[in-house]
């Protein structure tokens, strides 16, 4: 309807069916309008989910506003620290007791022979640090003429193009061919500007074994404990680390090893926190 946010639309709707169901426990996933909305019209138990800043959110910017989501919910998860501490800022951290940390998880893959690749995964823009991989990346592929480098991803307004005939941009791909191609890759960058909430393409970089390099915006650096983490978030900084890991195989080796080895969020570990949650409401 033109004349109904939708918001209050959706929200009217979704209570006609959640009073019909009749639910012990109601988990919202980063909505806290929505949220805000609900808690006065079920009767049920929420558990609520931010997997981004909460301090960018309709529901959620002013301290008024997550006082009264901490009030109604049994439970606040969050997808990183780095979330967590944005959603207590100004606040007494006394009020942690009700929250946990459960960070997006994976399975190991199987390993796979790995080629000369250095991939880029995500949007194709200045916030994602793409022109940052385009200038470094030019410099390593007149370098070493052996290496070829893989854009995946898109954006919707493009400026930033990376023209070399050993560079390919493979546009959006599913998230199985996008694993496919980290597993066979040798190197992958997350040059990130904008505070990643997370980043799940470091979490899947590393758990396949390839030596990552990141940036240390959000929650970056709970994704691994393998990655490279960028000192200064220019391209010559991110060529040289990338010319360290070509030109010194072993400790590219040692990186990666590492790095399928002790992968820090597993699916079968982290589903057990959430049922563990679940039962204790």
């Amino acid at each position: 309807s033109k004349f109904k946010s939708t918001t209050n639309e959706y929200a009217d709707k979704l209570t006609k069916e959640l009073k019909k169901r009749n639910f012990d426990i109601i988990e919202v996933h980063n909505r806290p309008q929505l949220l805000h909305k609900l808690i006065n019209k079920i009767n049920s138990k929420f558990i609520f989910y931010f997997h981004n800043d909460p301090l960018t959110m309709k529901g959620s910017k002013s301290v008024k506003e997550r006082l009264k989501i901490l009030e109604n919910v049994e439970k606040i998860i969050f997808v990183s620290e780095w979330v967590r501490e944005r959603f207590f800022l100004n606040m007494d951290k006394k009020f942690q007791t009700k929250t946990e940390v459960v960070y997006p998880s994976i399975n190991k893959q199987k390993k796979t022979k790995k080629e000369k690749n250095i991939i880029f995964v995500g949007k194709l823009n200045y916030s994602k640090g793409y022109d940052i991989f385009k200038d470094a990346t030019l410099k390593i592929l007149e370098k070493f003429p052996r290496w070829k480098a893989y854009s995946i991803g898109d954006e919707d307004r493009r400026n930033i193009y990376i023209n070399h005939p050993r560079h390919k941009e493979v546009g959006f791909l599913n998230h199985k061919k996008t694993l496919n191609i980290l597993n066979r890759s040798e190197i992958a960058v997350v040059p990130s500007r904008w505070d990643e909430p997370f980043g799940r393409t470091s979490l899947e970089a590393t758990s396949v074994g390839s030596a990552t390099i990141i940036s240390n915006k959000g929650g970056l650096k709970e994704t691994t404990n393998s990655a490279i983490v960028l000192k200064k978030l220019n391209s010559n900084e991110l060529y040289l680390e990338i010319k360290k890991l070509i030109t010194n195989s072993k400790r590219r080796k040692i990186i990666q090893t590492l790095s399928r080895k002790n992968i820090k969020h597993l699916i079968s570990q982290n589903t057990k926190i959430i049922d563990q949650i679940r039962e204790s409401c």
